[in-house]
C-alpha cells in the first residue's frame, strides 16, 4: 500500500490532481478543501489510500493526517464509500464534522452531498464513541460574530458565504474589515469573496 505520495503538481481537476513522482503521474482522488490548496507546478505531499475495486485502483489523497484519519473512520460506516466520503470532507472540516457528531446535529449532516436522513442517523450511531482523537469545532449554524449579530446585513452575508463553502475562521476577519461598507448583503458578499480571491493568489 502506498502510504504517502510527494511530487510536483502537473494538473489540477475538478476532484482529482496529477502528481508526478519518479516520472510516473499519479491520478489522486482528492477533496474540494485539498484541491484549493494545491498549485499546478508546485510541489505537494499527500497522504494516499489505495481503493481496490473489481474495476479499477484508485487513489484518494489527504494534505494531512486529521483528513486521512477522518475518511477512513468515514468509510467504515456501512454504505459510505470513497466518493460518499470525499464529499462529506469537501463540505465540512473535520473539526466541524467531529462538531456535527458529538452534539448529534442530524440537521446539519444532511445538508452534505450524498447524506439523506437515514445515513445521517447511521453516522451519528456508529460513529459517536470514535470521536475522542479529533478537535471539535462549533457548528457555524451555533457560531455568530460580534459584527454578525449587531448587523443583520453583515449576518446573512455571513451565512450564504457559509453555504458556498468558506469556513468561519476566514470569514470572521474579512466581515470586520467590510461591515458597515456597504448598502446591500450582495455587494458586500462580492467585495469578501474578492478578498479571499486576493489571499489566496
Amino acid at each position: 500500500m502506498i502510504g504517502y505520495i510527494r511530487g510536483k503538481v502537473t494538473a489540477v481537476f475538478k476532484d482529482s490532481c496529477f502528481l508526478e513522482a519518479g516520472g510516473i503521474g499519479y491520478r489522486i482522488f482528492i477533496s474540494d478543501k485539498t484541491r484549493q490548496r494545491l498549485t499546478t507546478g508546485e510541489e505537494a505531499r499527500l497522504l494516499t489510500y489505495m481503493a481496490v475495486r473489481e474495476d479499477a485502483i484508485l487513489l484518494y489523497g489527504f494534505p494531512g493526517e486529521e483528513e486521512y484519519q477522518l475518511f477512513l473512520l468515514l468509510i467504515s460506516v456501512s454504505k459510505i464509500g470513497p466518493k460518499v466520503a470525499m464529499g462529506i470532507l469537501s463540505a465540512m472540516t473535520p473539526p466541524a464534522f467531529v462538531g456535527a457528531v458529538k452534539t448529534q446535529n442530524l440537521s446539519q449532516l444532511t445538508k452534505l452531498p450524498g447524506i439523506g436522513k437515514k445515513t445521517a442517523e447511521r453516522l451519528l450511531v456508529e460513529l459517536k464513541d470514535k470521536m475522542g482523537a479529533f478537535a471539535v469545532e462549533t457548528m457555524p449554524e451555533e457560531t455568530e460574530t460580534p459584527a454578525a449579530a449587531e448587523d443583520p446585513m453583515t449576518g446573512e452575508a455571513v451565512k450564504a458565504l457559509l453555504s458556498l463553502g468558506y469556513e468561519m475562521e476566514e470569514i470572521t476577519p474579512v466581515m470586520a474589515r467590510l461591515s458597515g461598507s456597504f448598502d446591500s448583503v450582495s455587494g458586500l458578499v462580492s467585495a469578501a469573496l474578492r478578498e479571499f480571491a486576493r489571499n489566496r493568489e
